[in-house]
């Protein structure tokens, strides 16, 4: 199992947009072949970062939810609302 996590840092303007984008499309994402879990994460001291937590069944799954028209899609929407570069991470769970 891969467990992905992805660090988004948003200008404060932008939380409820992306939030919105978030609730919006949760569930499809969810549905993805291969993705077994999704949450966001909200940091408590500093309300700007969040983070997505995921569960893959492979990292070919995760790379062709990646490589996906649907992720180009939400993902060019999303990074416009971006006060830093996000950081990402894909982990072996044992």
């Amino acid at each position: 199992m891969i467990v992905r996590i992805v660090k988004l840092t948003f200008e404060s303007e932008n939380i409820a947009s992306f939030k919105s984008i978030f609730e919006a499309h949760k569930k499809a994402i969810r549905n993805v072949e291969g993705c077994t879990f999704l949450e966001l994460l909200q940091d408590v001291n500093d309300e700007r970062i969040f983070f997505t937590h995921s569960y893959w069944n492979s990292i070919a799954d995760l790379e062709n939810y990646r490589k996906s028209d649907y992720f180009v899609q939400v993902w060019k929407a999303t990074k416009l609302l971006f006060a830093e570069k996000p950081e990402a991470w894909s982990l072996q769970k044992s």
